[in-house]
C-alpha cells in the first residue's frame, strides 16, 4: 500500500523532479500509516484540509516553542530546537508512543499543504540569508574560506564515497536500483555539505558576525553547498539516466548566477535609488522583491537545482542599505517564526529512528557520524590553522562547519523522495545531521569559550 502526496493538480498523483512534481512516500516504510488512516485521508475535502492545516500549525509552533526553552538553556539557537522538534513530531517519539494522536494530526492528505507552504517557508529565508551575506568580510578573507572549503570537502566526501562503496555492496541501506558511483557520490555529498542558512544564524546568535571566525565559516560554507548541489544534479541526472540532464543543471545554475549578479545586480541598484531618495519601501516595491524571489527559486528548482539556491542568489544580488534592510525586518519575523519550522516538521515526518532496529544498523550510523565529525571538523581545523589563523580561532571553525542541520536535511529528502536511498539510511543521516548540529554549539563554548575575536571594521 502506498499512501500519495499530490502536487498542484489535486486530482491525479504526479511522478518527477524533488519540487513541482509529486512526492511519493511509501507509508509502511517512512510515515507509520494504517489502512484506517488511508481511508480517512481519502475523505477530507477542502475545508478539512484547512482545518487540519490550522491545528497543525498550531501544534508545531507550541512544541518548536517548548523544545526551544529547553535548547536557550543548553546554549542551543532556536532553528536547532525547531529541526529536532521536527524529530520529535514525526513517528520517532509521537507515533510511536502515540499513534491515534500522529495519525489525526498529520493524515497523509494534509501533506499536499504542508510540503509546499514548508518548501515557501525555506525559500524565504534562504532569501532573508542572502540578504544578510557580506560578501565584502568573505573577499578579505578569501584565502582561508577557500582553503577551508576545499578541505572541508575533500576530506569528508572521501570518506562518505568509501562508506558509500561500503554500504552497496554489504548492507541493503542503498535500494537495487541505485548504482554504485550514484551510492559513492550521493553519501560524499552528503558528508560534505554544510548547514550554511543554520550556520548564518549560529553565527547572529553567538554574534561572531563579521569577524575572522565567522568570516572565513560563511564564506567555506558558501563554497561547500555550491560544490554539493552540483554533485547532487550529477547523482540525480545519473540516477534518471539522463547525462545531459547534469549539464542543463550545472550551466543552467552557472549561467543564472551570471545573469543575476552580472544584469539584474546593476539593475536593481539603480532601480534602489529612488526607494532611497523617498526613504521607504513601498508595498508595491516590496511585492516585486517577493516576486522575483519566487521566480528566481522556481527558476532553480525547474532547472533541476533546489529552489534554495535561486533564492539564496537572488538575496545577493538586492541592493543594500534600506532596500536589504526592509525586507529583512518585514520577511524575517513570520518566516522564522512561522514557515520555517514547518519544514522541520515535514522532514521529521519522513524520519522513523525506529528503522534502525538492530546493534548493526545503529553501528552503521556510528561509522557515518564517526566519519562525518572526523573528515569536516578535523580537516577544516587543520586547512584553517595552515592559512595562519590562531589555534582557537581554527577550532572554533572546525566546530560550526561541522553543522549540517538544514541543508543535510535537505539534501537527503531529495533522496528518499527520488528512491535514491531507503528509509534505513535517511534515518541514519538524520541522526548524523542532528547529533553535529546539536553538537556545535556547546563544542564551541568549551573551545573558544569566552574568548571572542574582535568585529572585523
Amino acid at each position: 500500500m502506498q499512501a500519495m502526496v499530490f502536487g498542484p493538480d489535486h486530482n491525479r498523483p504526479q511522478t518527477g523532479s524533488y519540487l513541482g512534481r509529486a512526492v511519493r512516500i511509501a507509508s509502511g516504510d517512512v510515515l507509520t500509516c494504517s489502512a484506517s488512516r488511508a481511508n480517512y485521508s481519502q475523505t477530507m475535502t477542502n475545508l478539512q484540509l484547512a482545518v487540519h492545516f490550522f491545528f497543525q500549525i498550531g501544534a508545531i509552533l507550541l512544541v518548536c516553542q517548548i523544545v526551544g526553552l529547553v535548547g536557550r538553556r543548553a546554549g542551543q539557537p532556536q532553528v536547532v530546537s525547531e529541526m529536532l522538534a521536527g524529530v520529535l513530531l514525526g513517528p520517532s517519539l509521537l507515533g510511536l508512543f502515540l499513534p491515534a494522536v500522529s495519525a489525526k494530526l498529520f493524515p497523509p492528505e494534509t501533506l499536499r499543504v504542508l510540503f509546499p507552504v514548508s518548501q515557501l517557508g525555506l525559500a524565504a529565508y534562504m532569501f532573508v540569508v542572502g540578504l544578510e551575506f557580506r560578501m565584502d568580510i568573505v573577499q578579505r578573507q578569501l584565502r582561508s574560506a577557500v582553503a577551508v572549503s576545499i578541505a572541508g570537502m575533500a576530506a569528508p566526501f572521501v570518506l562518505g564515497a568509501a562508506l558509500g562503496w561500503y554500504f552497496h555492496g554489504h548492507t541493503s541501506l542503498f535500494p537495487a536500483k541505485t548504482s554504485l558511483v550514484e551510492a559513492m557520490i550521493f553519501l560524499g555529498a552528503s558528508m560534505c555539505i554544510t548547514a550554511f542558512p543554520m550556520l548564518a544564524r549560529i553565527l547572529h546568535f553567538k554574534r561572531l558576525t563579521g569577524t575572522t571566525m565567522g568570516t572565513v565559516a560563511i564564506g567555506a560554507g558558501a563554497i561547500n553547498d555550491a560544490a554539493a548541489w552540483g554533485l547532487l544534479a550529477i547523482v540525480l541526472a545519473s540516477f534518471d539516466g539522463n547525462f545531459a540532464g547534469a549539464a542543463w543543471n550545472i550551466g543552467g545554475g552557472v549561467g543564472f548566477v551570471a545573469v543575476v549578479l552580472l544584469v539584474a545586480r546593476p539593475l536593481l541598484a539603480r532601480w534602489a535609488r529612488g526607494i532611497e531618495a523617498r526613504g521607504e519601501l513601498s508595498d508595491g516595491a516590496f511585492v516585486v522583491c517577493l516576486a522575483l524571489m519566487a521566480l528566481a527559486a522556481g527558476f532553480t528548482d525547474w532547472i533541476g537545482l533546489h529552489a534554495v539556491f535561486g533564492a539564496f542568489v537572488i538575496g545577493i544580488a538586492m541592493p543594500r542599505g534600506l532596500v536589504a534592510k526592509e525586507l529583512i525586518g518585514r520577511i524575517q519575523p513570520l518566516t522564522v517564526a512561522l514557515l520555517l519550522p514547518l519544514f522541520f516538521t515535514y522532514s521529521g515526518l519522513n524520519t522513523q529512528i525506529g528503522l534502525l532496529d538492530s546493534a548493526y544498523l545503529w553501528g552503521m550510523t556510528g561509522l557515518i557520524l564517526i566519519a562525518a565529525i572526523g573528515g569536516k571538523g578535523v580537516a577544516c581545523w587543520l586547512a584553517a590553522r595552515a592559512t595562519g589563523l590562531s589555534n582557537r580561532e581554527a577550532l572554533g571553525i572546525g566546530t560550526l562547519m561541522n553543522a549540517r542541520g538544514l541543508m543535510e536535511l535537505i539534501i537527503i529528502n531529495i533522496g528518499l523522495q527520488r528512491g535514491i536511498i531507503t528509509p534505513a539510511l535517511f534515518a541514519t543521516l538524520v541522526i548524523m545531521a542532528v547529533v553535529t548540529t546539536l553538537m556545535a554549539s556547546p563544542l564551541f563554548e568549551l573551545l573558544v569559550g569566552r574568548h571572542r575575536p574582535a568585529t572585523e571594521p
